[in-house]
């Protein structure tokens, strides 16, 4: 999954002051299991998310080059659990199991299948002068594939796996990844753009860049705290905004695609209704995903962010800030790079506030200063950190709504359930999970009226999550990892999740959608 569990831990401890799930006081024990009876929309998009490292295998086959996770997993062995660091070279070994795994979705009923394109896979070391056709040939056949079962292929760029070739250039630190990266981009607008009407460009930039580059926690871990991140962020977003205008000038008028980014959020509210503890949860919000969410839509970081970084920044002794500017001409390009808006949701946090951090700490959470706590009654899994919020879910995509629009639709791009190692699950565990979310995210659709368009499951197998190996578990399927074949078998979840997608209904019997009247 994307928004990696045991890294995410971390990566919400790294901003560890930072981040927040709640409802307001008086509302923070609230839970309702009372279950949405309302058809989702007849064109709602239902999907599963996958991320290429996570399944693919074959790391170095047929011409594949070496991601920052490869060269992890197996120079840093004891980032995984105990003899795990390698699994992912194997993985689910999707790349030999297309046309199962296909039928697998289509058995499924879900119109949609989010996955990521391994950009080693298609230039080896990162660059257009070493194109490897048989990367090309592999993305193509799954495309046509999906395309003869009715599936629409919803396609990411970039989910964490950056070339090590590129990496040992700097990477996100330096900012010949742009015309690198628009030049990849093109190179799959060329070859799949006819096929593909779905595109982002990032997934989870903040996790990219916080947990890459700043406070460590994903590959490849180049750690420099308190300006990685941000350096990583602004190098990020302006390749965006330079694929983006390359599509909309380019590829749009006959392609007929939509471009965006995948962002994720641990949803934020105030510990209590007092005004301190508000705006500590609206400056998360906005600090988390405003961080990229507000230059795709506005053209420029949130002011409270650029207010607060430039402040600390000045007390720090630095000459400048260290949330770097934007010149004119880069908001102006930047400005409404989004066909759609999306979110990535697992759990939620309370925001409370708290004194200035001290200027001694330079840092992403002290730059935000906000203190944030999961209360001991909330429903727990196996992770400390992952908390049962069905809630969240509902205030999270009203928030997007309220603060960035929603006339383009916003797609829920990744949303699941994790329990302890690779086992089967249950419905009173996993699919619980997806029936309490998405009654919330029905309520927001029709008691909030958010223009919420689609839906992706993490995830139809068990993957390899990222450090935590297989030791975490998400998928619909079951992968025996002890065998060759890598025997994939349907868990109570799967049947749960083909139910609501090929009737749009939560329950066994519900009221028509409005929307559909």
């Amino acid at each position: 999954m994307t928004f990696l569990f045991l890294v995410l831990a971390i990566a919400d401890c790294l901003f560890s002051q930072s981040f927040a799930y709640g409802v307001h006081g008086s509302h923070a024990h609230l839970f309702s299991e009372e279950v949405s009876n309302i058809s989702f929309p007849k064109n709602f998009m239902w999907g599963y998310a996958t991320a290429a490292y996570q399944l693919e295998g074959a790391w170095n086959e047929d011409g594949k080059g070496e991601s920052v996770w490869d060269y992890d997993a197996h120079n840093h062995p004891d980032w995984w659990p105990a003899g795990q660091n390698l699994i992912g070279d194997v993985g689910v070994d999707a790349y030999h199991h297309t046309d199962e795994d296909v039928a697998l979705l289509a058995k499924q009923g879900v119109n949609t299948y989010r996955f990521s394109i391994a950009w080693p896979r298609i230039l080896p070391t990162g660059h257009i002068d070493n194109i490897n056709q048989k990367g090309i040939d592999y993305y193509k056949d799954l495309i046509q594939k999906l395309k003869a079962r009715n599936i629409e292929p919803l396609v990411t760029m970039h989910h964490w796996d950056n070339p090590r070739a590129i990496e040992d250039e700097g990477g996100f630190l330096n900012e010949s990844i742009i015309p690198a990266f628009v030049d990849y981009a093109t190179l799959l607008f060329d070859n799949f753009g006819d096929d593909v009407k779905w595109w982002v460009t990032f997934n989870e930039p903040k996790q990219t860049c916080g947990g890459g580059y700043d406070v460590g926690g994903i590959s490849p871990q180049n750690i420099h705290r308190g300006t990685g991140g941000y350096i990583c962020a602004h190098n990020l977003l302006r390749a965006h905004a330079k694929v983006y205008r390359l599509y909309e000038s380019k590829y749009k008028a006959t392609q007929k695609g939509r471009v965006s980014m995948v962002m994720d959020e641990s949803w934020s509210e105030p510990a209590s209704n007092s005004s301190a503890d508000i705006e500590a949860a609206e400056r998360i919000n906005l600090m988390t995903y405003g961080w990229y969410a507000h230059p795709i839509v506005f053209g420029d970081y949130p002011d409270i962010m650029k207010e607060r970084v430039a402040e600390r920044s000045s007390k720090q002794g630095f000459s400048t800030s260290r949330l770097p500017a934007f010149t004119d001409e880069e908001k102006a390009e930047i400005k409404g790079t989004y066909d759609f808006l999306t979110i990535n949701m697992y759990s939620s946090q309370l925001a409370a506030a708290q004194d200035e951090a001290p200027y001694t700490d330079i840092s992403l959470a002290s730059d935000i200063s906000v203190t944030v706590y999961q209360p001991d009654d909330w429903e727990k899994t196996v992770t400390d950190w992952f908390k049962v919020v069905p809630w969240g879910a509902r205030h999270l995509v009203t928030w997007i709504r309220d603060t960035y629009g929603d006339e383009k639709g916003i797609i829920v791009t990744e949303n699941g359930y994790h329990d302890s190692g690779n086992v089967f699950d249950d419905l009173d565990t996993r699919g619980r999970y997806h029936k309490l979310y998405l009654s919330n995210i029905n309520d927001a659709i029709y008691k909030d009226g958010v223009n919420v368009t689609g839906y992706m499951a993490w995830s139809l197998w068990n993957d390899i999550e990222w450090y935590a190996g297989i030791v975490v578990n998400l998928g619909h399927y079951h992968v025996d990892f002890d065998s060759p074949n890598r025997t994939r078998t349907p868990k109570a979840s799967a049947a749960y999740y083909q139910q609501v997608v090929t009737t749009g209904c939560l329950v066994d019997t519900c009221e028509p959608s409005p929307k559909d009247l």
